[in-house]
């Protein structure tokens, strides 16, 4: 079996009478949506529910699947103690996704728990489900600050996973839209809030779940959702199936945004095999690219493949230009993912025999030795974007009305800590905000004097 149906609903604690006290009448439609949900789920009398949860643990990097047998909670915290919830897990199916998704580096698994008591994004979907249908253990999935494409690839392994061992399982996609629909409302208004409403219901509407893959997150952050990701890992349980969908409601009435849509898969479908055409698509693209890259890029690239998929350093190749064998000077490697960084490693000054052992030693660095980020895997190398910034010697300066934000780079230093910032990134738009990040990268203090340098940089 695979996912037999799957759902989007909130989980605003209000709705639940003990916790409202009234004032869940004001949603009265979301209600009634759930309980159609509720009763969907009773008929189908799946062996699984998966929830896919915004408020368990979250990491920037690992998508935490709660681990155990089983766990307990209750909305206490709302008010509310004498509704209780004993669910019981499915551990076989979730110790299958945890291997499935290592073997195939995806960055998730049962590592990290903090807190094993539900939360309100399950309990939520649970009050009203088990009004209805008492069966079925239960999988809690918990989002990341990965890309949308990672949230994607974990539903693909889910619904193997589920496929693997003959699961009749449910997805229930649990999240809150716009929290910004309302000057009045909790969190205030913002424009961004009804657009994302109306695009992300048009979405559902239209099943057109691949148009989930695009929505630009600076957009969902000004919005102030919190189910997007939680949506995205759902539709990657039915890739690859057309979907006959149904939505039930629309509230904002709380200035939060709250929608109910009912998804039946309807049979293999290829045309809907979502990331797999947009990774074809931004792997073609890259490689065209690097085709019209300079030899700087094209090293760094080459190192880094050699690393990640050998664990060896790079020999100099014979054909490169000269200025790269006979001139020696710090060099920064920038590598991204999809758009974020994923890594970035360089050097001030010259550290090694030359620009081509420079770039090579820190292209490795990047992708391996960056602590913000965990190493990167052979499956990532067809998807990085690889820029080389090579440095020139840095120059002492008396202040900052001496930089440029987009010309120079700057070195800020305080006793034994030196923090570095390029010049011309995206989203540092003055010298004030260029200092602060280099001060905070040392962890120099704002009150701890500093002295300045600046640099520029040759970008390839």
């Amino acid at each position: 079996m695979a996912i037999i149906s799957a759902y989007m609903v909130p989980h605003p604690p209000m709705i639940v009478p003990a916790v409202g006290r009234g004032s869940e009448s004001s949603i009265e439609e979301t209600t009634r949506a759930y309980i159609e949900v509720a009763k969907d789920i009773a008929e189908v009398k799946p062996d699984t529910i998966i929830v896919t949860d915004p408020h368990t643990i979250m990491y920037a990097d690992y998508n935490h699947i709660s681990p155990g047998d089983r766990a307990e909670g209750d909305l206490s915290s709302f008010g509310a103690p004498n509704i209780k919830f004993k669910e019981q897990y499915d551990k076989e199916l979730v110790d299958l996704i945890e291997k499935k998704a290592e073997k195939e580096e995806v960055f998730a698994g049962t590592l990290g728990e903090r807190n094993p008591r539900l939360d309100h994004g399950i309990m939520v979907p649970l009050y009203f489900i088990r009004q209805y249908y008492k069966g079925g253990k239960i999988v809690r999935v918990g989002l990341s600050g990965l890309h949308y494409y990672d949230h994607y690839k974990l539903g693909m392994i889910i619904s193997d996973a589920v496929t693997t061992l003959g699961r009749r399982a449910v997805a229930v996609a649990s999240g809150d839209l716009s929290h910004k629909l309302k000057d009045d409302g909790p969190y205030g208004f913002d424009e961004n809030g009804p657009k994302y409403d109306e695009k992300i219901m048009d979405v559902f509407r239209r099943g057109a779940l691949g148009e989930l893959l695009k929505f630009d997150e600076s957009f969902c952050d000004k919005a102030a959702e919190c189910g997007h990701k939680s949506f995205v890992i759902m539709a990657g349980m039915l890739d690859g199936l057309s979907v006959e969908t149904r939505v039930l409601s629309h509230q904002d009435v709380t200035g939060v945004g709250y929608g109910i849509c009912m998804l039946q898969p309807q049979g293999t479908d290829d045309s809907r095999h979502f990331l797999d055409a947009d990774l074809n698509k931004i792997k073609n693209e890259l490689n065209d690219n690097y085709k019209k890259k300079d030899p700087y890029v094209n090293l760094a690239r080459a190192a880094i493949y050699e690393y990640v998929q050998n664990g060896k350093e790079l020999e100099v190749p014979d054909n490169l230009p000269g200025e790269m064998i006979s001139k020696r000077g710090g060099t920064f490697v920038s590598v991204h993912k999809f758009g974020d960084l994923r890594g970035c490693i360089g050097t001030i000054a010259a550290t090694r025999k030359n620009l081509a052992k420079e770039i090579i030693g820190n292209a490795i660095s990047a992708v391996s030795n960056d602590n913000r980020f965990s190493p990167v895997t052979k499956n990532e190398l067809d998807y990085l974007d690889i820029s080389v910034d090579v440095l020139s010697e840095a120059e002492d300066i008396d202040d900052m009305s001496m930089l440029d934000v987009k010309k120079y780079g700057v070195i800020v230093t305080s006793g034994s800590k030196r923090g570095l910032l390029l010049p011309d990134l995206e989203g540092v738009d003055s010298v004030e905000e260029q200092v602060r990040i280099a001060r905070n990268k040392a962890g120099i203090g704002s009150n701890e004097k500093i002295t300045l340098k600046r640099f520029e940089v040759i970008r390839h």
